[in-house]
């Protein structure tokens, strides 16, 4: 496979290697002192240290700000814009999964811009401007699912609430993403498998959003059948580079599609998210068939397509009996009791989903009623 390079909007260099090509960008440009975002646990792993090298190779002199675990939350970014400061950092380049690029789009605005983080999220009732140029961003994925790199949307967990809020504005759009699937190639298969599940549902619930945006309708759809014939290779067999390449360009065409919206999977996801802790892919790919099942009557048309594109016939019915044997043969707990969710905590789940602004635009209207019901079905 060979490194394409095309632009929607974000400059993307694709292919194996790609990352390689970072440094001598990023020195083509006049650019001297990287901060290096990342998150604890790729910070630990020779990858890392292999990407710093070819950073120090081309003449570069990087910094790994290494603070991100979990759900990002808003001291993550604090630390790294102080970070930033203190090498007297001239760019940024994000490396790793969802929660590292999240907190690497706005590291250089909290380090240029007075603050706190919480001041810039879209809904703030004084909400601060971006009023100034940003620091130059690249980014690197290492997981195949957020599709974070090319999104203009960083999400950060409040401290004490755990609350997912939303920094959003085209100015934290990445330059460049150097999005190469040799770095995926270290995943584990849960991991796999989640991330996989997470770009799944981006491409499905973007198409299944009532939005008129026909162009985003085109991108998902190709999307989930990209990811329908590699998402099970690319967990069963971890060294599969052209299906590592498959999940890493339908990651990211799932986060291209979603500007168009999403539903009501999601809204249950950042309630799991919220209440359990739980891994975002993990809770996409755990609420993903009960929410569908219940969407389908709505949109009978567009199940038709989405059964299509991964290559079954009988509409929803076989579309969601794809899916279900994709869950099970890539490892996906088949209910939330087994991923370890209490029944108990179904008022609390409900509570932040019908306050999520996601399900606005499911193709059924959704109640607290139905959430209740939804999160009971899918225990």
């Amino acid at each position: 496979m060979t490194i394409t390079r095309f632009s929607f909007p974000t400059t993307i260099q694709f292919g194996p290697g790609a990352s390689r090509l970072c440094g001598p960008h990023l020195k083509e440009l006049g650019f001297k002192r990287p901060l290096v975002v990342t998150d604890k646990g790729l910070a630990a792993l020779p990858l890392l240290a292999q990407f710093s090298a070819t950073l120090t190779d081309a003449g570069l002199a990087p910094s790994v700000y290494a603070g991100v675990f979990g759900n990002p939350t808003g001291s993550q970014v604090m630390s790294g814009a102080a970070a930033y400061k203190a090498h007297g950092a001239d760019c940024v380049v994000g490396i790793g999964g969802g929660a590292a690029l999240d907190v690497a789009k706005i590291v250089g605005l909290l380090a240029t811009h007075e603050g706190d983080v919480m001041e810039y999220v879209w809904d703030h009732p004084q909400v601060r401007p971006i009023s100034d140029t940003l620091p130059y961003f690249v980014a690197l994925p290492t997981t195949s699912g957020t599709g974070s790199e090319v999104g203009r949307s960083s999400v950060i967990s409040e401290e004490a609430t755990h609350v997912k809020r939303v920094v959003f504005s085209a100015q934290i759009l990445a330059k460049v993403v150097f999005a190469d699937p040799e770095l995926t190639l270290g995943l584990p298969p849960a991991v796999t498998a989640a991330t996989g599940m997470d770009a799944l549902t981006h491409n499905v619930e973007s198409y299944l959003s009532p939005a008129y945006h026909p162009l985003c309708d085109g991108i998902a759809l190709e999307g989930v059948r990209i990811a329908a014939r590699s998402l099970a290779a690319a967990v069963r067999e971890p060294g599969n580079i052209d299906a590592r390449a498959d999940m890493m360009m339908s990651s990211m065409m799932g986060a291209i599609a979603f500007q168009k919206d999403l539903g009501a999977v999601h809204s249950c996801a950042h309630a799991l998210g919220t209440v359990c802790d739980m891994h975002h892919g993990l809770a996409n790919a755990l609420m993903i068939d009960t929410v569908l099942a219940w969407n389908a009557e709505a949109v009978p048309k567009k199940f038709d397509e989405l059964a299509h594109a991964v290559g079954v016939s009988e509409g929803a019915a076989g579309f969601l009996a794809w899916l279900k044997a994709v869950k099970q043969e890539i490892g996906i707990a088949p209910n939330l009791t087994k991923a370890g969710v209490d029944r108990a905590s179904i008022p609390k789940l409900v509570a932040i989903a019908i306050a999520d602004i996601c399900h606005q635009t499911n193709p059924r209207p959704v109640q607290a009623a139905d959430f209740e019901r939804l999160f009971a079905e899918a225990m």
